[in-house]
């Protein structure tokens, strides 16, 4: 395949040189055999994340207005860029997705997300309030695409006193306390809102990123999700798919995990894959251009079966 692709390119490389010379057009057909693979018309998914704007990695603070607290929704470029995408999913979520509350129902103060060094990845809580929750949905509606909403799977969870466990990040225990997040979803029916798919927490599997949830613990939350969505949309043709964990693979995480979980509850089971590595890593670009080197996440499904 490798020696058949190079020719490809090098016989490209020399139509279009005679095509220069001579000022002509050509016409260039390529025979396919086979396909190497099949994408869904759905495949394209971007994630809008909470990150403020004073945060930094790698001597760069590159956030600046992208973050989903001060990004301008009304701008024509975003809006048309997004529209040409579509079909389009955004998940709104991301790293800080856990330390988010929602400002609806009795929630009377509305803190705003700050830097913190108690707080994981740095920071502070913050607060999704009525007024931006609507620009976004407004957002939403005029490009339409859909929304997979990522929830915050830690409120109502304690960070334990021992900070010297082992095998990864803090184990937060606890059940989820689903209050806030209904208050959310019951407003969001009022005005009408279409919520593609519902996900709940970020990145707490295995042995977590900041913070993580035991995989048994994991399934009672979801179940009690599941048991919140249904209740609040009834039906089943307009209701929000359930989704989770929204996390890296971890074999023996994510068995006991399904094990727990009754088949009525997931809609789909969803893991991140961060296979090129960070984005100031010298050989992203040779990663990125590399079919090979990118279909070695195959392995990861492979080990699913």
């Amino acid at each position: 395949m490798g020696a058949k692709f190079g020719f490809f390119s090098v016989l490209v490389s020399l139509l279009s040189l005679f095509s220069f010379c001579y000022s002509e057009n050509l016409d260039l057909n390529v025979k396919v055999v086979t396909s190497k693979a099949n994408t869904d018309d759905n495949f394209i998914c971007a994630t809008l994340d909470w990150w403020p704007s004073d945060k930094c990695d790698y001597g760069h603070c590159p956030w600046a207005r992208a973050g989903m607290f001060n990004l301008d929704l009304n701008n024509k470029i975003l809006l048309n860029a997004v529209k040409e995408l579509n079909p389009l999913r955004i998940r709104l979520g991301g790293s800080v997705q856990d330390q988010i509350v929602y400002q609806f129902g009795d929630m009377k103060t509305c803190p705003q997300m700050k830097k913190d060094d108690d707080g994981m990845f740095g920071f502070s809580h913050g607060c999704l309030n009525c007024t931006r929750w609507d620009q976004i949905n407004d957002f939403l509606n005029t490009t339409g695409v859909k929304l997979t909403f990522g929830l915050n799977e830690l409120i109502g969870k304690k960070k334990p006193l021992n900070e010297s466990q082992e095998g990864g990040a803090l184990v937060w225990e606890g059940d989820w306390d689903s209050s806030n997040a209904a208050s959310l979803m019951a407003y969001s029916l009022s005005k009408g809102y279409k919520i593609d798919s519902y996900e709940l927490g970020n990145e707490l599997c295995g042995a977590g990123v900041s913070a993580r949830v035991e995989s048994v613990q994991y399934a009672k939350d979801i179940t009690k999700l599941r048991e919140l969505v249904n209740a609040l949309y009834p039906d089943p043709t307009t209701r929000p798919q359930v989704l989770g964990p929204a996390g890296f693979y971890d074999k023996e995480w994510f068995n006991t995990f399904l094990q727990h979980t009754k088949p009525s509850v997931l809609d789909g089971v969803t893991h991140h894959i961060y296979n090129l590595g960070a984005g100031v890593g010298k050989t992203l670009i040779n990663k990125i251009l590399d079919p090979y080197f990118l279909s070695q996440t195959a392995q990861t499904f492979k080990d699913i079966l």
